[in-house]
């Protein structure tokens, strides 16, 4: 979430940030971790990790991963408000994430309910740096299909261009790259949990 957000979307992103707080603070409750131990294993400073909590920090997708990983829960655990039965998200709303490290953002769209497998975003990228992911959960395959535009997706050591309409599956618990090669490059990601 390192990049500005558009004006009007302030409150929206605030409760973001306190559903992230709560969240981060239930889960790592939940496996007994204190603050120190949990900040050590994700590889953050014990400091940030404790704005986090208190819902004055402003995480990036890389330091959400890193959470997710060392907390052993995916993550959507960490955004994901709750849900109602039925679930419209127009372009531009839900809960969106931004990396620090290229012109990338992902909105959660559907996260899998306990027992179940899989989480849904739906990624926009703009050519630049690539969005370099430091493994997952072991276990994760990621899957994605390109929508608009062309990309270079997968294993960071060989990744694949991508156009409108391909598909590539690959391991998430590896280091993977996903890097618009064109303006306004869209993509649906799979996030697929064992």
């Amino acid at each position: 979430m390192g990049t500005p957000s558009p004006a009007g979307a302030e409150q929206p992103r605030l409760d973001l940030i306190a559903l992230i707080a709560a969240s981060i603070r239930r889960e790592r409750t939940r496996v007994g971790l204190s603050l120190t131990e949990l900040a050590k294993r994700a590889g953050i400073a014990k400091s940030t990790l404790s704005q986090l909590e208190s819902g004055a920090g402003n995480p990036s997708v890389e330091t959400l991963w890193a959470l997710g990983v060392a907390l052993g829960v995916p993550f959507s655990r960490l955004v994901d408000p709750p849900r109602p039965a039925v679930r419209v998200i127009r372009v531009g709303e839900g809960p969106i994430t931004y990396s620090e490290r290229a012109d990338y953002a992902a909105t959660l769209l559907a996260s899998c309910p306990p027992n179940a497998r899989r989480d849904l975003y739906r990624i926009e990228a703009q050519p630049g740096g690539s969005r370099v992911s430091d493994p997952h959960m072991a276990g994760t395959t990621e899957h994605v299909v390109v929508g608009t535009g062309r990309a270079l997706v997968g294993p960071a050591e060989e990744p694949v261009e991508l156009g409108p309409g391909d598909y590539i599956a690959y391991p998430g618990d590896a280091a993977h790259v996903f890097r618009a090669l064109e303006p306004d490059t869209t993509a649906l990601i799979v996030m697929e949990h064992i």
